[in-house]
C-alpha cells in the first residue's frame, strides 16, 4: 500500500510542476526566468506587469477573447448538454423506428476524428453564410456523439422500464417522459455531460482556427496563437516590435487557458464521480 501510495503522489507532484511553473513564471520578469529557481516567486507588481503588457497588445484585444470564450462556451455547454440528454433518452427509451441506427451513427461520430468533418462542416457553413459567425463554432461544438451515447448508457441502466410504462398508461408522450421523469431524476448526467462540454471545448483551437478569421470574434487559445507568432519571444522572425511580450506574458496567457479547467474539476468532482458511478450497476 506504501508503494503504491508513493507512487501516487509522485504522479499528482509531476503534474502539478507544470501548472506551477506557469503561476510562478508571471511573477517574475524576463531577466529573473533566466537567473532563478523556475519555482522561486518573483512578486505580485509582476502578475501586474505581466497582465498590462498584454492587455496593450492591439489596445486590450485579449479582454474580448476571454469574453469569447466564456460567452461560447457557455452556449455551447448549454446546448451540448440538453441536446445529448435529449438524444440519449430517444434511443434508450423512446418507441420512434431505427433506434439502433441511431445508435450505431452515433458511435461512428464518435469514431470520426475532427479533421475528417472539416471540409464538409466548412461547406455547409458557407452554404448559410454563418462563416466568420460565432454561431458556427456553438453550433459544431454542440454536436456531442460521446454525450448522447453516456446519457444512453445512464437512461438505460438508471431508470426503471416499468416507471416508463406506467407513466405511458397514464397517457405521458415520450416528450412529458422525458420532461417530467427522466430530465429530472438525471441531475448526475447533467452534471458529467456539462463537465466534458466544457473541458473538451474552453482550450479548442481547431474548430475556431477554420471558421473565424476575424480577430475580434477569436477565442481565447486562437487569438493567443496569433498574439505568441506576432512576438519575438516566440517568433523571432518577425524582428523587434513595441509589443511588449515575453516569457512572463507568455505564461500568463498559458495559465488563463489552463486555470478554468483546474478550476472546473475542483469544484464538480464530486459530482463528476457520482456521474460516472450512477449508470454503472443495474438493479
Amino acid at each position: 500500500m506504501f508503494f503504491v501510495n508513493s507512487w501516487l503522489i509522485f504522479f499528482a507532484v509531476i503534474s502539478i510542476i507544470p501548472m506551477a511553473w506557469l503561476l510562478l513564471a508571471s511573477s517574475k520578469t524576463d531577466p529573473e526566468l533566466s537567473s532563478r529557481n523556475p519555482l522561486a516567486f518573483g512578486s505580485f507588481k509582476g502578475y501586474i506587469n505581466a497582465w498590462n503588457n498584454l492587455t496593450f497588445f492591439d489596445n486590450g484585444v485579449i479582454g474580448r477573447w476571454v469574453i469569447n470564450s466564456v460567452l461560447y462556451n457557455a452556449a455551447i455547454v448549454v446546448i451540448a448538454t440538453i441536446t445529448a440528454s435529449l438524444a440519449g433518452f430517444v434511443i434508450s427509451a423512446s418507441r420512434i423506428r431505427f433506434k439502433k441506427t441511431f445508435l450505431i451513427s452515433t458511435l461512428i461520430m464518435m469514431l470520426l476524428p475532427p479533421v475528417a468533418l472539416v471540409i464538409p462542416l466548412f461547406v455547409l457553413m458557407d452554404k448559410v453564410s454563418l462563416i466568420d459567425n460565432p454561431l458556427s463554432v456553438i453550433l459544431i461544438s454542440s454536436l456531442y456523439p460521446f454525450g448522447a451515447f453516456l446519457s444512453y448508457i445512464y437512461y438505460s441502466t438508471t431508470i426503471p422500464p416499468e416507471l416508463y410504462e406506467s407513466a405511458r398508461l397514464d397517457g405521458c408522450s415520450d416528450w412529458q417522459l422525458y420532461t417530467r421523469i427522466a430530465f429530472p431524476l438525471s441531475g448526475a448526467l447533467l452534471g458529467l455531460l456539462a463537465f466534458f462540454a466544457f473541458i473538451g471545448n474552453w482550450a479548442n483551437y481547431f474548430m475556431p482556427y477554420v471558421m473565424l478569421y476575424s480577430g475580434e470574434n477569436y477565442t481565447l487559445p486562437l487569438g493567443l496563437g496569433f498574439l505568441f507568432s506576432s512576438t519575438p519571444a516566440i517568433n523571432p522572425g518577425v524582428g523587434a516590435t513595441s509589443v511588449p511580450i515575453y516569457k512572463p506574458e507568455i505564461a500568463l496567457a498559458g495559465a488563463l487557458i489552463a486555470f478554468p479547467i483546474m478550476v472546473m474539476f475542483l469544484i464538480s468532482q464530486k459530482r463528476l464521480i457520482r456521474g460516472m458511478l450512477a449508470g454503472s450497476i443495474k438493479e
